[in-house]
């Protein structure tokens, strides 16, 4: 049995559609990725998933039970990180915790137990005492991660757990995750970074303009685009007048302008490098002003981008 099942789950706002009918599962163990530039509908999609907002159409089940914003039960399998850090700066990192620890209801043994053991699964054992304000951006969110996990959830929601973090505590982020899923812990993890998403999912849920347009392994998902590199072309004047230049090159499967990137056009081709010479001579005699020119391989990049016609980082 999945430990978390959404099923079709809408948020509406108005006459805008914030979620339009999300539906996933998680497995026991598993790293889910949601995957999404900002503004996708990741956050209302978890604050639903929490129970913190309230759905308009759709279902939640954790640990095979019903869960609403109003199911004590359920929530309590569940650990939320959420991106704005849920600290009292002027106290300790100890202090926090054993501060949500009595929100848990815990006994005073248990939550010196717990605490201890949190506190070493962020590494932040040797700076417990230290007051909260006087740590890094980094650390800061570790703090917040242990805070998720003090009542031992069986499913923990990390929404977008490095954002702002320097690259020694975001590593030590993903480890943590990676370590955690390892005991058994099912993980939603949302993020706009691609390479977050490679190196921790098992599957990924690609999320854009509130709807999950594929998911799958990320092997799964590339295959969606047919194995093809990507020629990336940043372009002077007009990107559309390049276009039709590169769609009758030889060589070429598909072309696609980047929505929101400047001259950005994408020529997708079975073989780059054997390409070049060919597209290069192509754009030249279709009088296209090429300001730069970059190879990338199949990766979720170019899912996002065959998926959503925009790069990720928009």
């Amino acid at each position: 049995m999945p430990v978390l099942e959404v099923d079709n789950i809408t948020k509406l706002y108005g006459e805008s559609v914030a979620v339009d009918t999300l539906s996933f599962t998680i497995d026991q163990g598993e790293t889910y990725g949601l995957l999404g530039p900002n503004g996708a509908g990741k956050t209302t999609a978890i604050s639903m998933i929490v129970g913190v907002l309230d759905r308009d159409a759709g279902q939640v089940r954790v640990g095979g039970r019903p869960h609403s914003p109003a199911d004590r039960r359920s929530k309590a399998l569940i650990g939320y990180v959420p991106q704005d850090l849920a600290l009292y700066h002027d106290i300790s990192a100890r202090e926090n915790l054993r501060f949500f620890t009595k929100l848990y209801g815990m006994s005073r043994a248990a939550a010196a137990r717990e605490i201890e053991r949190v506190l070493e699964a962020v590494g932040l054992a040797d700076r417990a005492d230290d007051a909260v304000r006087t740590y890094s951006g980094g650390m800061a969110r570790r703090l917040n991660i242990a805070i998720g996990l003090l009542h031992r959830p069986k499913l923990l929601i990390l929404d977008e757990p490095t954002v702002g973090v320097d690259p020694q505590s975001r590593n030590a982020i993903l480890a943590s995750v990676r370590e955690l899923a390892g005991e058994g812990v099912a993980i939603l993890y949302t993020t706009h970074y691609m390479e977050e998403a490679e190196r921790l999912c098992d599957r990924i849920g690609i999320l854009d303009g509130g709807r999950l347009r594929a998911e799958g392994t990320r092997r799964e998902l590339v295959g969606l685009v047919g194995e093809h590199d990507q020629v990336v072309f940043k372009v002077e004047g007009d990107p559309a007048h390049a276009v039709p230049v590169l769609e009758a090159a030889p060589g070429v499967g598909r072309v696609q302008r980047v929505e929101g990137e400047d001259g950005e056009v994408v020529a997708f081709v079975a073989d780059a490098r054997a390409a070049m010479t060919e597209l290069m001579a192509a754009v030249a005699a279709g009088g296209v002003a090429v300001r730069s020119v970059e190879v990338r391989e199949p990766d979720l990049e170019a899912v996002f981008l065959h998926l959503t016609g925009r790069a990720l980082r928009d």
